[in-house]
């Protein structure tokens, strides 16, 4: 990169543009600018890595825009220490500035970094939750699709509507619970959904920060499939409770499930890893997680994976690391550990 643009903040502000950082990986998260001039200099890991790379958008515009800000998904690779590879960061600038210079937005900036080898294309759920939510910080309107949907959930239309609810209506919904009677329309109907709603709505809620009387009604219903050994509503209340702040009602859930039947099956584990990954701090949910994934022989290599992705997280590295020199581990742990690093 030139003498004055060492970094892609550089770049950005060179470029005189307003920007944004997110998360896309894990769960949709804002990244502030010191933390991002931290991970772009080395000088910490990236907090949310998966499978190796950090999945972020990148939101930019300029000081005189009227149309739709321009958004960058880049998939950049981390090193073991889940730090940013700063070789794969210098790359991406500088094609970006041989395809653009400066000019970052405007027509000329249309599709040139379409096959850039670091632009990656979130799936249908994440795009649909990433619009919505930039809609939101935008303070623009929703979709077309949003009034059908609150409409639906506020009861307003015929029992077979929700065959008409599209995706993003489900995301501008989720959004936007904190609109009109969004919330109390949501607690209402929960129960009662389709599973074809549910499961969509789940993957969007998991986005959101909701209010704590949808955050028990969602693990009260996570105690029912429990109960029901009902593994779809499980899962999807699981992923619908999962962007809640109450952290000690998702230890009591996650120490729940993995006491549970339900705590066997390969989907329920990798939920729990994938968006409980907090919870994971506390060495006796660790090890039950490790030893269930161990010993669950519908996926062989549910292990190996879990095991890779939790060490990997910052915050989770030491505790996982721990267990290498814990004592009271079991021996299949041991054996499977040992595997890992022959």
């Amino acid at each position: 990169m030139t003498a004055h643009i060492s970094t892609l903040g550089d770049l950005l502000n060179t470029a005189g543009t307003q920007w944004r950082v997110y998360d896309m990986g894990r769960k949709i998260t804002k990244i502030d600018k010191a933390l991002f001039n931290q991970l772009e200099n080395g000088q910490v890991p990236y907090p949310y890595p998966l499978a190796g790379h950090a999945l972020i958008a990148i939101q930019f515009w300029d000081n005189q825009a009227t149309a739709d800000p321009y958004v960058w998904f880049l998939k950049m690779p981390l090193d073991e220490q889940s730090k940013l590879v700063l070789a794969s960061r210098d790359h991406f600038a500088n094609m970006v500035l041989e395809a653009l210079g400066t000019e970052l937005t405007g027509e000329q900036a249309d599709g040139k970094l379409d096959n850039n080898p670091y632009v990656f294309t979130p799936n249908a759920n994440k795009l649909a939750a990433f619009n919505a939510l930039l809609k939101t910080e935008l303070k623009r309107p929703a979709s077309q699709y949003y009034e059908f949907t609150e409409q639906f959930f506020a009861g307003n239309l015929t029992d077979d509507a929700w065959q008409s609810i599209a995706v993003q209506g489900l995301a501008d919904f989720a959004f936007r619970l904190d609109h009109g009677q969004n919330n109390a329309n949501l607690t209402k109907v929960w129960t009662s959904l389709p599973q074809e709603v549910q499961q969509p709505l789940s993957a969007m809620l998991e986005h959101v920060e909701i209010n704590t009387q949808l955050a028990e009604l969602f693990f009260t219903q996570c105690e029912q499939a429990i109960a029901e050994n009902n593994l779809n509503l499980l899962i999807n209340n699981m992923r619908a409770l999962s962007g809640s702040k109450a952290q000690g009602l998702k230890s009591q859930l996650v120490e729940q499930v993995l006491a549970s039947e339900l705590g066997n099956q390969p989907d329920v584990l990798l939920t729990l890893a994938g968006r409980y990954w907090l919870c994971f701090e506390k060495p006796e949910a660790l090890f039950k997680l490790l030893d269930l994934a161990v010993n669950n022989e519908q996926m062989p290599e549910l292990f190996p994976s879990i095991f890779a992705d939790l060490v990997a997280i910052p915050s989770l590295r030491p505790h996982v690391l721990g267990i290498l020199r814990a004592e009271n581990r079991s021996d299949t742990l041991s054996r499977a550990i040992g595997r890992l690093f022959s």
